[in-house]
């Protein structure tokens, strides 16, 4: 096809259908982009023939090579890595060897049996090239599972870093090993030494590219605020950088995880640039993966067939073996222990990419479709089978979201502050303990009802308590005269139990207090009167009942309302603050400098400004937020961001993604005519987000 133009949508369209087909059956999109490339390819319809993928549509892949390997040094920050650094460091050591050693020895012994040795000329290489592709492990499909079942943990956590660490490893050993390609293939000319020293130089002139490129990165995107600005001038270069290492004969994948590691781990932390590079991926890696499937040769699959095979099963056997010996020897929790190499088991970008580069290198091109058939065919069987067993580690492990408990209509009925029905996961507490208080100063109360929220609640009404050098108070509304079942006893003793097992686990004392009253809102509000209450935290649902309930408490309380909308996983080391005036920020003052009281929180106060305003404006903006923060000892744990946006609930939804909880001040009261008129960007937040949001409402004055 000469027509390089119909080319490229023939192969997005049919990427884009094929995906969406895929997603329909339950299937990773991937694996229908490389079945669509197969059929467009030479060994189907033949519309994209293979000169055109050689010649004119090389540089899609090569845009999406560094696009790649940017977004893995993404996940490589040492901030988060630093707590786990001895598990991780020795875990991904040894499933990346685990997969090395299996793939290598399993491969070589298959083409010695099959006679393949007769017909490939150095089976050592081939079987050296498989065994360093196979250490590598696919990011996007498993952060798509992840992100799918809202899982949280320690395997969660610890997949992510090591999938990072992963594809690091495999690129450095692919490097050392396209370098003793390279001297087998000269004749052995050159002693061994000369070998280690060139692979050694070429993967520290890598890092000192990417490392180069990250800063210089990092200094342009400080001066920029648009992200059509960032997306250009990033993309420019990181192409740059590509192409610097491919003329000085170095690594343009670890040049680009280089360039990202460089850019998450600077002190200020700007991560816009790979907010931006997000929203230009999808089209490139259409283009990639049905490129990837165009490559595929049936004809010389068949001779590979058994080959992609024993890639697929020793990769396999390999990551889970080696993942569970790294894990058994550094102590890692039971759940990584039993299931993280499951979960490894997805093979797809890095490992396509680096077989793109073995055709790309003369001493490796007589043996390079072969290797490609055998590498394909085990992501193949890798993209469909991988998904499903890292579903299974992270149901195995019990990290997805708890299933929804059956409900009791009757039990304390009318007294439902919070019906969250699949449950708050809670991260496990691992700030330091609260200290004990020896005159505890008022109270901070907080009512529970239902099991499933109860923890959640509790947290948070200790960390306020702790700032106020006060106690967590636990009080239920029950109906007068009160008389539970042997049922409705074990909830409610189950219930405390609950809020007791947090409460002592964060170092706190808890008090407990039963009220009966027909009105739940009036019983709050009485018991926050006669107490002094420093603040009342309540959860919320939508249902009828709760918005009553918490409307009449927030029009009457006698201090501020906590309102707390559960989602997802609870965590607080992430909380963005997102305002449209420094005003705003008043009222959410003492939740956040208690948070940063407890342990060293990560804020983002987010002021969100018109397209339109000046340069001097938001600059202006930007130094009140620093100033803010600063008055309130907040600047070690904050970062100020000024986002001159067209789009305020898109930028919020946006920015709460990488963030564990918003917290909000009350919106200001508005009457009908006023909402159907201005709308509220509060209730388009609350409505959108899946995020836990707690809004602050302030003490009412009568």
């Amino acid at each position: 096809m000469e027509n390089i133009t119909l080319a490229l949508a023939i192969l997005l369209g049919g990427g884009f259908l094929s995906g969406r087909l895929c997603q329909l059956i339950r299937l990773p999109s991937v694996t229908g982009y490389i079945c669509v490339g197969l059929l467009l390819g030479p060994s189907g319809f033949n519309l994209i023939p293979a000169a055109a993928v050689g010649e004119q549509l090389q540089h899609f892949i090569q845009l999406a090579l560094m696009m790649i390997s940017f977004g893995i040094g993404e996940h490589m920050e040492i901030a988060r890595l630093r707590s786990a650094a001895k598990s991780l460091a020795l875990i991904g050591i040894a499933e990346a060897c685990g997969a090395f050693l299996m793939v290598s020895s399993g491969s070589l012994l298959v083409m010695k049996i099959s006679g393949l040795t007769a017909v490939i000329p150095h089976a050592p290489a081939v079987a050296l090239l498989l065994g360093t592709v196979s250490i590598a492990t696919a990011p996007a499909t498993v952060m798509h599972v992840i992100r799918e079942n809202k899982a949280a943990g320690p395997l969660t956590t610890m997949l992510l870093a090591v999938i990072a660490l992963d594809n690091g490893l495999a690129i450095m050993a692919f490097g050392v090993a396209m370098a003793v390609v390279n001297h087998l293939n000269a004749a052995g000319q050159g002693g061994m030494l000369a070998m280690i020293s060139a692979s050694i130089l070429e993967i520290a002139g890598s890092l000192v590219i990417g490392i180069i490129t990250g800063l210089v990165l990092d200094f342009i995107n400080s001066h920029m605020s648009r992200k059509s600005d960032m997306l250009t001038g990033g993309l420019a270069i990181l192409l740059l950088c590509g192409e610097a290492a491919r003329l000085l004969n170095m690594s343009p994948l670890l040049a680009g995880m280089a360039a990202g590691f460089t850019v998450i781990n600077r002190e200020h932390r700007d991560t816009r640039l790979f907010r931006a590079l997000n929203a230009f991926e999808p089209p490139i890696y259409v283009l990639f993966f049905t490129l990837a499937g165009v490559h595929l040769n049936l004809a010389a699959l068949t001779t590979a067939g058994w080959l992609g095979l024993t890639y697929f099963f020793c990769r396999t056997i390999g990551k889970i073996g080696g993942a569970g010996v790294g894990a058994l020897v550094s102590s890692a929790p039971l759940p990584v222990k039993r299931y993280l190499g499951l979960a490894l088991t997805p093979q797809a970008g890095v490992a396509i990419g680096l077989i793109f580069l073995i055709g790309n290198n003369p001493a490796s091109s007589a043996y390079a479709e072969f290797i490609t058939q055998v590498v394909l065919a085990g992501v193949l069987l890798s993209e469909i089978s991988g998904p499903i067993f890292a579903n299974l580690a992270l149901k195995l492990a019990d990290e997805l979201p708890v299933s929804p408990p059956a409900a009791d209509k009757n039990h304390m009925a009318g007294a439902s502050l919070s019906t969250v029905p699949a449950g708050v996961p809670l991260v496990p507490w691992t700030w330091p303990r609260l200290s004990h208080l020896e005159h505890p100063e008022g109270i901070v109360l907080f009512g529970v009802s239902h099991i499933a929220t109860a923890a959640a609640l509790a947290r948070i009404a200790a960390i306020i308590a702790h700032f106020h050098q006060a106690y967590p108070l636990m009080l239920r509304v029950v109906p007068p005269a009160y008389q539970p079942d042997k049922n409705r006893r074990v909830d409610d003793q189950a219930l405390v139990s609950a809020v007791q097992s947090e409460v002592q686990g964060m170092g706190s004392e808890l008090y407990t207090i039963v009220k009966e009253d027909d009105d739940v809102a009036a019983g709050i509000l009485g018991t926050a009167r006669q107490s002094g209450a420093w603040a009342i935290v309540l959860g919320y649902s939508p249902l009828s009942v709760s918005q009553k309930i918490c409307g009449k408490i927030i029009e009457n309380a006698p201090c501020p309302t906590l309102i707390v909308k559960f989602g997802e996983v609870f965590h607080t080391e992430r909380i963005l603050v997102p305002i449209i005036s420094l005003t705003g920020l008043d009222e959410i003052r003492i939740p956040l400098r208690a948070m940063a009281a407890v342990g060293r929180h990560k804020i983002t106060l987010l002021l969100l400004m018109s397209s339109s305003d000046s340069d001097k404006d938001i600059k202006r903006a930007a130094d009140g937020l620093e100033d803010w923060a600063a008055a309130e000892g907040l600047s070690a744990v904050t970062r100020c961001q000024v986002l001159a946006t067209e789009a305020r609930k898109d930028t919020v939804l946006t920015e709460a993604a990488s963030h564990d909880l918003l917290i909000m001040a009350a919106p200001p009261p508005q009457a009908l005519a006023q909402r159907l008129m201005f709308g509220s960007l509060y209730a388009a937040i609350a409505q959108g987000c899946e995020k836990t949001m707690i809004t602050v409402y302030p003490a009412s004055n009568l």
